[in-house]
């Protein structure tokens, strides 16, 4: 890439800098607000001790499969192969693939807390578990996931490096909606 007739390298302090900056600024006030809302829920989080070691796991399981497709997508773009998001076999693929290791981490993930907390002393029945688990687990990967795409998408369309993007948006992504998706099923449930 030129500029000014002198040679410049996309991967510059300084050009990681100006990439990077702007993206974690935006992750950071995102986990602020993931943080702001789990703090007002407090008093009600700590009366349900299995919640809270559900909690972590399970906000994990968006932002990080997210982040996996996110990668995949990023390699396709740099090795040629999508430039479309409809009917594209690596999009797809990539999509189902992240899909059932999302659906089955919030199970396991329902199993291990289910333990967890029997073992602690302060069950919950895992049946319910499960029902919070898949609901935000569903909410969850559908928001992140189309996220993802578009994020993928637009910053390939737009000269930026998806790596630089696509991760670090997500995992904050990740965070947010999978609080909230906790919540929504919560509410779904007559739990909260």
């Amino acid at each position: 890439m030129r500029k000014n007739g002198r040679q410049t390298s996309y991967y510059t302090v300084r050009g990681i800098i100006q990439r990077g900056l702007p993206v974690l600024s935006i992750t950071c006030v995102m986990g602020i607000v993931v943080g702001q809302i789990l703090n007002t829920r407090e008093s009600s989080l700590l009366s349900m001790p299995a919640i809270l070691i559900l909690i972590p796991a399970l906000i994990k399981i968006g932002g990080d499969t997210g982040s996996m497709l996110g990668a995949r997508l990023s390699s396709a773009f740099h090795m040629g192969l999508g430039d479309r998001i409809y009917r594209n076999p690596v999009v797809h693929n990539s999509v189902i693939a992240a899909s059932i290791v999302g659906f089955v981490s919030s199970i396991s993930v329902s199993v291990l807390v289910f333990l967890a907390s029997k073992l602690m002393g302060f069950g919950m029945p895992f049946i319910t578990l499960l029902e919070i688990s898949l609901i935000a687990v569903l909410i969850e990967l559908l928001v992140v996931y189309s996220a993802t795409v578009g994020i993928a998408f637009a910053s390939h369309r737009f000269g930026i490096d998806p790596d630089d993007t696509v991760i670090p948006l997500i995992a904050s992504l990740g965070d947010l909606v999978g609080v909230m998706g906790i919540f929504v099923a919560l509410h779904l449930l007559n739990i909260l």
